[in-house]
């Protein structure tokens, strides 16, 4: 089999989906690296892993129901495998193996065995390059890439993409564009951290976009993308929207989008604008700021 990934929202064939299966015990917030992850531990609100195993197998559910072939990563024991977006991501019929946080390393050892099914060339990058999947869109031979580039890069566990990064992928694909976008980050408070650009960025549809301006740490990213989308093309969203994770869809299609219950404004925008809303419930496995994207990591995606 040959791994193919030609847009963000092109048709969805095969997926790695992520697992809660054996999270481990959660004692300190020493073990925990994003602030709703730390919000919800100090208010006694973090997620159950039963909860949370549910919710990504209804996920699942609804995904073989558009006939999309779902792999699940091979467990390892007492280790967060929900977000397997982050891990690594497909270009075209390139797979890119992520510099993730050292506490999520292991990540990978539970894709390999699913890897060693297809045969395209996967790119291990220079170990001073950091980067995510949730930094990472790509549509209309373009690639968006969210980083952070201040002094206190090394400080932040919430700054996951480097400017290095940025520059690797505009040398290695010189026939594209590739435009960065600097995000806004904290440490303690989860409505001012952009965690990654899939938490203010979203593309839906053949030309549409979710997007959360406040997000971008200069303005001219934003206007970057009005320009590229059209104002009319786009949703708006506010610090509460981001917050509750109201970029992080995944489409299934250019026409179906899978989202939250309870985005009522978005999902009546989708509507309006004549796409069709799949809702699935992944409210639990939110509090660890992700949703569907987050937590899916396409391998085969392209229209005939």
């Amino acid at each position: 089999m040959e791994i193919l990934v030609s847009g963000e929202t092109s048709k969805l064939r095969s997926v790695i989906i992520g697992i809660a299966d054996s999270l481990g015990n959660i004692s300190s917030l020493k073990e925990l690296y994003d602030p709703k992850s730390i919000e919800n531990f100090k208010k006694g609100t973090y997620p159950l892993e039963s909860d949370m195993v549910k919710e990504l197998e209804n996920f699942v559910i609804l995904l073989k129901k558009y006939n999309v072939k779902v792999y699940r990563p091979n467990l390892i024991k007492d280790y967060n495998q929900i977000f397997t977006r982050d891990i690594g991501f497909v270009i075209d019929n390139i797979f890119f193996k992520s510099n993730i946080l050292p506490k999520r390393a292991k990540e990978f050892q539970g894709l390999v065995s699913i890897l060693s099914n297809f045969h395209n060339k996967i790119v291990t990058m220079p170990q001073n390059l950091h980067i995510e999947g949730g930094d990472v869109l790509y549509h209309s031979n373009t690639i968006f890439i969210g980083y952070y580039d201040k002094d206190d890069y090394s400080d932040l566990f919430t700054a996951r993409t480097n400017k290095g990064a940025l520059d690797y992928f505009i040398e290695f694909f010189p026939e594209k564009i590739v435009k960065g976008f600097h995000l806004n980050k904290s440490l303690t408070n989860p409505k001012n951290n952009i965690l990654h650009l899939d938490c203010c960025l979203q593309i839906i549809g053949k030309n549409k976009a979710i997007i959360h301006p406040e997000a971008f740490t200069f303005k001219d990213d934003y206007l970057w993308l009005v320009d590229f989308f059209g104002k009319q093309n786009i949703f708006e969203i506010s610090d509460e929207e981001m917050y509750d994770m109201t970029t992080n869809v995944l489409s299934i299609n250019d026409e179906t989008v899978i989202s939250q219950p309870k985005f009522k404004r978005l999902n009546n925008w989708l509507k309006n604008h004549n796409l069709t809303v799949e809702e699935v419930d992944l409210s639990e496995v939110s509090k660890q700021e992700g949703l569907f994207r987050c937590t899916s990591l396409p391998l085969i995606r392209y229209d005939e």
